[in-house]
């Protein structure tokens, strides 16, 4: 296994023989040099270049599926008669134990593109290790929330594998509670648990077993708390997705999100679409559309809100 480099020696690809970054074979064009893939407002996670740098961070040794384990009826399994959606709408890849993993290059770009150099990211659903451990890599401290005392101990001995020169730091708690001493941040970076969509645990305080009305209630208390640790003129980042009530209808995740962060004081900056792969929607979707007019959803969003003057903001990233 692969131990990751501090930022100044780090390179996904490797090095050369005479100790030069290796350049990924599908990188092309002047935009993906510049910004490591083009910033347009559609992310195609099915490219060649995409998946190249994909398989490069996976092959450092990062297994965010590790202390992840889905459970209840949204768990995996034939879900095309369920109104919620099936696996593909669940948080931007799959595994198999029934846990979703955190797609480690949408998390390269965010940190990249969004957190200055040496930065520090709070991340209030934590969940798996793929944002701590890219965090780390590219050289931004991370602080990391996460309710599961089992995820947090996964957690913590990868990033003493993987990243031990700057391992992040992952808190094992409740966010209500936690983010009161959590450090201030030069960017708030997660991917909120979808409802009731998987469920990861039978503790109250967990999002995933809530009712709805609690649930988006207790999220935007959440976002609101981050809020107060991110630092004027900077910016925030949620991965997310809408998913269906037991009716079959659309719970509009996406704008309760957008409300929370207004209410919370940051501005909805950057509205992206997140192209993600297939699957078995391929299988899925005859029949759910024939059934229902159900589309089978292969998108994801990625919102960026602003903390105060995009202009500094954006200075403050160097």
């Amino acid at each position: 296994m692969t131990s990751a480099k501090p930022v100044s020696e780090f390179s996904l690809f490797g090095r050369d023989l005479f100790g030069d970054p290796v350049k990924p074979r599908a990188a092309a064009g002047p935009l993906s040099q510049a910004f490591t893939l083009p910033p347009f407002s559609v992310l195609d996670a099915r490219s060649g270049p995409w998946q190249e740098r994909k398989r490069a961070w996976l092959a450092l040794g990062i297994k965010g599926e590790e202390g992840r384990k889905a459970s209840g009826a949204n768990a995996y399994g034939d879900l095309s008669e369920n109104p919620r959606e099936a696996a593909s709408t669940k948080k931007i890849a799959a595994v198999g134990d029934g846990a979703t993993v955190f797609d480690p290059v949408i998390c390269e770009l965010a940190y990249q593109w969004f957190a200055p150099p040496r930065g520090l990211i709070i991340d209030p659903f934590a969940g798996g290790s793929v944002r701590g451990v890219v965090a780390a890599c590219l050289g931004r401290k991370y602080w990391g929330s996460e309710l599961r005392a089992e995820q947090v101990e996964a957690n913590r001995e990868q990033a003493a594998q993987l990243c031990p020169e700057l391992p992040p730091q992952y808190v094992c708690g409740d966010s209500m509670e936690t983010l009161a001493s959590a450090p201030d941040a030069d960017l708030i970076f997660s991917c909120p648990p979808y409802g009731d969509l998987e469920t990861y645990s039978d503790d109250p305080r967990d999002l995933s077993g809530m009712e709805w009305h609690t649930f988006a209630a207790a999220y935007k208390t959440i976002i609101h708390r981050a809020c107060k640790r991110l630092k004027n003129d900077r910016f925030a980042c949620f991965v997310v997705g809408d998913f269906r009530d037991h009716r079959g209808f659309y719970r509009d995740f996406v704008s309760e999100t957008i409300r929370g962060f207004r209410e919370s004081g940051c501005e909805l900056y950057n509205d992206a679409v997140l192209v993600t792969a297939v699957g078995s929607a391929s299988m899925r979707v005859t029949k759910q559309f024939e059934a229902g007019r159900k589309f089978c959803k292969t998108h994801q969003n990625v919102l960026v809100f602003c903390k105060g003057d995009w202009r500094r903001a954006t200075e403050a990233l160097g």
